[in-house]
């Protein structure tokens, strides 16, 4: 896969891709970043790529003509079936299901502004769609296109190393993951879950499920409005609120 970031920062991308999960996928050639800036094709003598909003109003907008010219050159260095992405605050919310659906494309190109944006026009003949990390607002579009680089590359094949392991990440089933525990088996008088030493693996994936209802019914009810239950997820998740009502019945008042 390869992936084009056009900013005013190229380096903020750059750099940020070089370690961990990333830079291992950089280097095992399953996937390339690249960054360019708009600001290579400015035509005046300071490399201007922003002006004055029409209407009047705080801010800056990014002028058409130097940020298409860098879209279209790294749009050529992309093969074809690639997408063009622009992460702004009124994008549609990035999700794991968009993740891997974006992760089956074979290019991305990422548009990250700041200031204010980017030209209207611009947007409706060079973008297909917009992302958003969430209902916030940050100071430009690096952090966001790195959030979803990262989201979609732990998706690729042979990336993790362990394809299980993003199999079994939160929202891919949608609800979000069980608890996690590594030793020591008792820290400070507080103790591992018996089941998961008992080496009996059909409870072990059952508390397992019912810890991830559980959690997903405290910390995201919206998601688990949206799924239909199976049977023995319900009772699972009875079961969950069974024993978080006995829990605290036991601690009094």
């Amino acid at each position: 896969m390869r992936i084009e970031v056009v900013t005013l920062f190229p380096e903020f991308i750059t750099d940020a891709v070089r370690v961990g999960v990333l830079g291992r996928a950089i280097e095992r050639g399953t996937v390339s970043v690249a960054a360019s800036t708009p600001r290579e094709f400015a035509e005046d003598a300071h490399k201007t790529v922003d002006d004055r909003p029409y209407g009047g109003g705080p801010g800056m907008v990014w002028k058409i003509e130097p940020t298409r010219t860098a879209l279209r050159a790294a749009r050529a260095r992309l093969p074809a079936g690639s997408r063009s992405i622009y992460l702004a605050a009124d994008g549609a919310t990035l999700t794991h299901a968009k993740a891997r659906e974006l992760s089956q494309l074979p290019g991305l190109l990422l548009l990250a502004a700041r200031y204010e944006g980017v030209d209207e026009r611009l947007l409706a003949t060079e973008i297909d769609e917009s992302i958003s990390i969430g209902d916030y607002v940050l100071s430009g579009g690096e952090l966001p296109a790195l959030v979803l680089i990262d989201a979609i590359v732990r998706l690729l094949p042979g990336v993790l190393g362990d394809d299980e392991s993003a199999q079994q990440d939160s929202f891919v089933a949608g609800l979000l993951d069980w608890p996690h525990y590594t030793r020591p088996e008792v820290f400070e008088e507080q103790a591992v879950p018996q089941v998961l030493t008992s080496g009996n693996h059909a409870a072990i994936q059952r508390w397992r499920t019912k810890q991830a209802l559980g959690r997903t019914l405290q910390r995201r009810p919206d998601l688990l409005a949206k799924l239909e239950l199976t049977k023995e997820q319900r009772k699972l998740l009875d079961e969950f609120v069974a024993e978080v009502e006995a829990e605290r019945g036991s601690r009094g008042p």
